[in-house]
């Protein structure tokens, strides 16, 4: 699914413009960056978390020159844990 999918759908569902629609998605999820920006979780009940974590600096190879050792820096990435609600319904037994 696509943003344009989920404005689509959006506006199906609730009779809104797919205009207004797209505007507060755009909103929604600009604030989601700006919190992970300045270091903050950001908690949706039952859906998920997003955190920052620091990745360490580790060590990595050129698999084509097994010999050649590069270093990989430490970094910062988004994790996302899911939620109760969201978990028992995506990971369901197949």
């Amino acid at each position: 699914m696509t943003k344009r999918d989920l404005v689509t759908r959006i506006s199906k569902e609730t009779g809104l413009l797919q205009k207004h629609v797209y505007t507060v998605l755009e909103k929604a999820l600009d604030c989601i960056i700006e919190s992970l920006e300045k270091g903050e979780n950001v908690e949706f009940r039952n859906f998920g978390v997003f955190q920052l974590r620091i990745r360490k600096s580790r060590i990595g190879r050129n698999p084509n020159k097994p010999s050649h050792v590069v270093t990989i820096p430490r970094r910062q990435v988004v994790k996302f844990k899911m939620g109760r609600i969201m978990k028992q319904r995506v990971m369901k037994e197949i």
